[in-house]
């Protein structure tokens, strides 16, 4: 329950300003699959073509948040559910700071990543599925988790002993499985433009 001695403060500098300071819309782009998908990959390489168009980015990926923000945290659901409700809320900081927050997110339960959409307006989340079968996960894992996983070595693991919610309503749906990195960028850089959330 909301304290009710917090008040929220309106900045001077809107959203609308400090987009067009930037020359592009602020979105969230939230890329979702199992681990070995490609997701953190991805999201860092379309982060590098959209900062090469001049355009203010930032990337949270999974490992990363988990050393810090979410470090409290372990991979039960509520855990799980919890990791993305704060990446949520600091995404869309990012967002009214005029700024392209892409995350990189298992985020294996529709409602949670339904929860993330409907903080913000409807154009500005933009959902990317990173569909790659579980055998071509499994054989990019240089980590070992798959096995450590099908051992019961770790519980919870999405895919083995968790599941895994496909996505409903993705705005992209991406093979990463099959499809190289380079195509997989033009296609969410193409989509960007297309949508006008950056110019060509």
């Amino acid at each position: 329950m909301m304290n009710k001695n917090i008040f929220h403060q309106t900045s001077l500098v809107s959203t609308a300003h400090r987009e067009e300071k930037a020359g592009h819309q602020a979105v969230i782009i939230w890329f979702t699959g199992l681990s070995g998908a490609g997701k953190s990959t991805l999201a860092h390489a379309v982060e590098l073509a959209l900062f090469n168009k001049s355009c203010r980015t930032f990337v949270f990926d999974g490992d990363n948040v988990r050393h810090g923000l979410c470090a409290d945290l372990g991979f039960s659901i509520h855990d799980r559910q919890e990791n993305i409700r704060r990446i949520g809320e600091m995404s869309k900081l990012f967002l009214e700071a005029g700024v392209i927050a892409l995350t990189a997110f298992i985020s294996p339960f529709q409602a949670d990543r339904d929860k993330v959409r409907r903080l913000v307006k409807t154009h500005q989340f933009i959902e990317v599925y990173c569909k790659a079968d579980i055998t071509i996960c499994e054989q990019r894992d240089v980590k070992g988790l798959y096995a450590k996983a099908r051992r019961g070595e770790i519980a919870d693991f999405t895919g083995i002993s968790s599941p895994y919610e496909l996505p409903l309503n993705a705005e992209l749906v991406l093979d990463t499985g099959v499809e190289s990195l380079e195509m997989c960028v033009q296609k969410v850089v193409k989509y960007l433009e297309d949508n006008k959330i950056i110019s060509v």
